[in-house]
């Protein structure tokens, strides 16, 4: 039994109340989350404030708390993930930006050189900004983005969690991809 089956067998029976299968699953999908979380880390760049391991455990967290899904297969799964990661660190910016000047300000050494710049997170927030714009047109066409820009699935993962095919996920990709182009270009 190949470790796709494994999991997506694993995930029908944690949704069926099996919660042996849940133990049984977290050793599956503890790697593909820690690269995952890396990815995220890399396109959000929060310093050291929260770590690679905070950012899993708090996916870990919620996604154990979903008592309501239907896990499907190994894609939706990781899909769910991805959009977690993106929420967690997305409201990490917010939180942060909302500290203006003087009231809540942090001490920093040249060692925290590493964090985020306020224009990076300006970016973010402004491509995150985009990004629900387009969700409000085309919803698909943003859960790609976020299925392949923030969760690092593949083409064919893609189209397995949105049930569509490679061809499809491509079209959208491409078009969402100089959709927020220009959505971020205009703003400047």
């Amino acid at each position: 039994m190949s470790p796709h089956t494994n999991i997506t067998e694993l995930l029908i029976d944690w949704s069926k109340g099996n919660s042996e299968a849940l133990n049984e699953l977290v050793p599956l999908v503890e790697q593909e989350l820690h690269r995952m979380a890396k990815i995220q880390m890399r396109k959000f760049r929060p310093g050291n404030t929260i770590q690679t391991t905070a950012l899993i455990n708090e996916t870990y967290i919620r996604l154990v708390d979903q008592d309501r899904v239907h896990w499907q297969n190994r894609a939706h799964f990781f899909g769910i993930a991805a959009g977690m990661m993106r929420r967690i660190l997305l409201n990490y910016l917010r939180d942060r930006n909302r500290f203006k000047r003087g009231g809540g300000a942090v001490q920093v050494t040249l060692d925290d050189g590493v964090m985020i710049t306020e224009a990076k997170s300006n970016e973010i927030l402004a491509l995150e900004e985009a990004l629900c714009r387009l969700s409000a047109i085309d919803e698909r066409k943003a859960k790609v983005v976020e299925l392949r820009y923030y969760g690092g699935l593949s083409v064919e993962e893609t189209a397995e969690v949105l049930k569509v095919s490679g061809v499809t996920v491509m079209r959208d990709w491409n078009m969402a991809k100089a959709w927020l182009a220009r959505e971020l270009r205009d703003e400047n």
